[in-house]
Formats: structure tokens, sequence, C-alpha cells
């Protein structure tokens, strides 16, 4: 049998180290997932997924889930839209994300660089002159080198493949964090949108309520200095007065706060912030599809994020597996030396080509605690993607009956107010008919304001909820990138500057 040549065994090495093998350290399988047989307010029991075993299908479209709408889908008011769209373009924490996604991405690229030879070049030139106790020859001579070196890494045991496979997902989780900013940055803009709202409302309600209460006690005034009011009365509606005008000032420190949070988030200075339809006029959806499969869940930004992290923990177990094992390098270099230029690649040629190893022998137990550690981090990111799936399911079930119930609230409450307007009619009829003081008329007042206030507070509690329904189960899965702006303000964008 001939033995292999020096040529066959560095081909052979490189081969191997090039052909996608086995890598160190476990491949990556999904944990184990089991969903609860019946979450609240969501029909149907969930399956459990096993280790290995896909990620679950989509739902098909006719089921309607909110998650399968863009945002400008859900939420119908233009100048809310507009709020949204430039928070997208500006907000501070969007611009954030973006530039972590491109500092993921190029050390991404930092690690793919490694299955590539390393090639560098250095030169020089010196002039000098040798002692003449060392040579007889002691004219200063010039001396000229180039070199060009090259060093390649076999990756024979998958080390180099882990370290990519690492970074990628690194990659893989700061994009799936990046559309969790901008799912929450929509779903901020929108509950603080609506929570001015709100406030007007409530400062509306305010402003009408004391108008009558002045009334009320501009009439009491008068009765009492008459001798036809009791001081009871007349200090009963000053009180009543007093009450409501208190809410005036607070109402409107509140909307100026309201306002440059909203600022905040569109990434603009303090300032007014446009108004669109009122409270009472946004539009809500009859209704939330019940029986919402459970893989919407797996569309959340949050758990694609950690899973990608999951998976990138097990990829650094591999590493640490790897680094057991020898590091295998081929080294090569081409150059030359000599006291003239002209000469550097003629007779003064320099090349060399050869191979080599270095193994671990003994580092004090530093490799094995090194790989102890990496598996702590992989125990630490299975336990924190398995309590992301877990909170995921308690905040959709907390949404969706929370937005189911607070319909009902809505309602009642709505049908209170009706009441308490119909009681303040009645009882003026009443006053001026004779039958009865005004006091019963103050009374009737005294209710209707916070039930008012109340009504206000349980429609923004529904348009809130929505929206925190819409995020929890990760609402616009299917947009990426410059998807996430409306399609007409895409469609501005791109638009020639002389059409615009």
């Amino acid at each position: 049998m001939k033995r292999p040549t020096t040529f066959a065994i560095v081909a052979a090495l490189v081969v191997g180290g090039l052909l996608p093998g086995c890598a160190a350290g476990p491949n990556y399988k999904r944990p184990p997932i089991t969903a609860p047989e019946q979450i609240r307010g969501l029909e149907g029991p969930a399956a459990a997924l096993q280790p290995g075993a896909a990620p679950p299908q989509a739902a098909p479209p006719e089921a309607g889930s909110l998650a399968d709408r863009a945002w400008w889908e859900i939420f119908q008011e233009d100048n809310l839209k507009a709020l949204i769209d430039e928070a997208l373009r500006n907000g501070y924490d969007v611009r954030l994300a973006a530039w972590r996604v491109e500092e993921a991405r190029a050390n991404a690229g930092i690690a793919r660089s490694e299955f590539f030879p390393q090639i560098q070049a250095d030169g020089g030139w010196t002039r000098g002159r040798q002692s003449g106790f060392a040579s007889p020859v002691t004219t200063p001579v010039n001396l000229y080198d180039v070199n060009l070196g090259l060093t390649w890494e076999i990756d024979l045991w998958g080390r180099i493949r882990r370290l990519n496979e690492a970074a990628l997902s690194r990659y893989l989780a700061t994009e799936e964090a990046r559309r969790g900013v901008l799912l929450s940055l929509v779903s901020d803009v929108a509950t603080a949108y609506f929570r001015l709202r709100e406030l007007d409302l409530q400062l509306e309600i305010a402003r009408r309520t004391t108008t009558a209460f002045q009334e009320t006690h501009a009439l009491f005034s008068r009765r009492f200095e008459a001798g036809a009011a009791s001081a009871l009365e007349t200090s009963s509606a000053a009180a009543s007065l007093a009450t409501t005008s208190a809410t005036i000032p607070d109402l409107e420190r509140q909307i100026e706060a309201q306002e440059n949070l909203l600022g905040f988030l569109l990434g603009r200075n303090p300032g007014a912030i446009s108004r669109g339809a009122g409270l009472n006029d946004q539009i809500l959806p009859p209704d939330v599809p019940a029986g919402l499969p459970s893989e919407l869940l797996e569309r959340r930004p949050d758990l694609r994020q950690a899973e990608q992290e999951l998976v990138a923990a097990n990829a650094d177990v591999g590493v640490t597996v790897a680094d057991f094992f020898p590091t295998i390098s081929l080294t090569g270099a081409f150059g030359g030396v000599a006291p003239q230029v002209s000469n550097l690649f003629g007779q003064g040629r320099t090349w060399s080509a050869g191979g080599g190893f270095l193994t671990p022998l003994f580092q004090g137990r530093r490799l094995k605690n090194q790989h102890r550690a990496a598996i702590a981090r992989w125990e630490q990111a299975k336990t924190q993607y398995e309590q992301s799936v877990t909170n995921a399911f308690s905040e959709v079930s907390t949404a969706l009956v929370a937005y189911q119930t607070l319909a009902d609230v809505e309602k009642e409450q709505a049908r209170a107010v009706d009441s308490y307007r119909e009681a303040v009619r009645l009882s003026n009829s009443r006053y001026l008919g004779g039958l009865s003081d005004y006091l019963e008329v103050l009374q009737a007042q005294q209710q209707l304001f916070p039930a008012e206030n109340s009504l206000a507070q349980t429609r923004f509690d529904r348009l809130a909820t929505l929206v925190q329904l819409y995020k929890a189960l990760g609402g616009g899965w299917k947009l990426s990138g410059q998807d996430w702006s409306r399609p007409e303000t895409r469609a501005a964008a791109a638009a020639p500057a002389a059409l615009r």
C-alpha cells in the first residue's frame, strides 16, 4: 500500500473542514411546551409541542384573528393612524432597535469570517551597517522584504459552525426584539392617545357639570337671600360647585402631561397633539372571534426572541465541547528578501507551507468549567423561554376576558347614565311644577357627574384592552421591515418628489 502524500493529507483536512459534518455538542431541539387545556376566554384544548416538533402552522385566514390584521385595520381613526406612522418613523426606541439589529448583523458577519483563510501582508525596508568586529564588510546596505501570510483553521469539530450558529441566532433575536419594539410602540401610542381622548371627555364633562352647578348655586344664593332656602342647601350647592371646579385644572394638567408623553413616543419635543374622533366615536370591533388557536402565541415576537436566544445558548454549549479537541490549522507564506527591490521575487524569493495542531493537555479544569457555565446559561435561556410562554397565555386570557366583560360593564354604565340624566330632567320638571324643591335637582346632578366619569373610564378601558389583546396575540406578525408603515405612507415615501 502506498503511503499518503503530504498533498493528500492536506487535501483530506481541507475537505473534512469544508464538508458539513456533525458539529460538536447537542443539536437544538425545542423544549416541550404544553398549553393549558382550557384558557379562559379561548375555546378548545391546546396541544403540546414535543421536543423537535415543528413550529405550529399559522391559523387560516378565515379565522379572522386580530393577530392576522395590520394595526391600521384595527384602529380606524385617521388621526391616530398618522400619529402611529410618525412614531414608527421617528420614535427613539425604533431607532435604537434598528441599530441593535445592525450591530448583531455585523457580529454575525464577524463570526462568518472565521470560515475563510486569514491572509495578511507585511513588508519593510531597512538600511544599516555591520560592525567591523562582526564582518569585514562595513559598507551600509539596504534590505527590502515583502511577505504574504495565510492561516486557515480547519473546522473539523464544528467549533466555527457553532460560533456562526450562535451569532446568527442572536442576530435573529435582535430582529424579533425590533418587531417587539414596533408592536409595543403601536400599542403604547394607541393607548396614550385613547387616554388623552378620555381626559378630553372628562374635562368636557367637568366643565358641563360645573356650569350646571354654577346655575344651581346662583339659584340657591338668590333663594337664600330671599329667605326661601336654608343655609344647608346653599352650602351643599357651593360644595358641589367647588368639587367639580377643582377637577378642571387637574384635568388640564393631566392633559398636558399626556400630550408630552405622546410627543415623546413620537420623537417630538413637548407640544400640543392633534385630535381626531372623540372617545365615544372610536370604532371597536363588534366581537373578537372565539376559539383563537394557541398557535397564535407562537407569533409573538418576544417568544420568538426568547427561542432564538435559546438556540444561541445551545450553540454556545457546542463551542465549549469543541474546545476540548485539537485546533488544526494550515499555514503558508510567500515573499522575498533582497537588497534590491528588483530581486525580491527572483533570487530573494521565499515561501513556506505547512500545518499544525494545538491541543489542550492541562488547563486547571478551565475548559470543563467553561462547559458547565455554558450549560447553566442554556438552562437559564430555557427557563426564560418557558416563562415567556406561560406569561403569553396569561396575557391573552386576561385581555380577552377583560375585553368581553367590559362590553357588558359599559352597557350597564350607559344605562345608569341615561337613568341619571332622566332623573335630572324629571327633578327639574318637578321643581318647575312646584312638586319638589331644587335640592332634589342638585342631588340628581351630584349622582350624574361620577356616573359619566365612570362611563368614560370604562370606554377607555375597553379601547386599551383591545390594544393589549392585539399586542398579546402578536398582532401584525405578517409585517416586517417597512411594512409596519401604512401602505399609503409607503407609497408616498416611494413616490418621486415631483409627484408628491
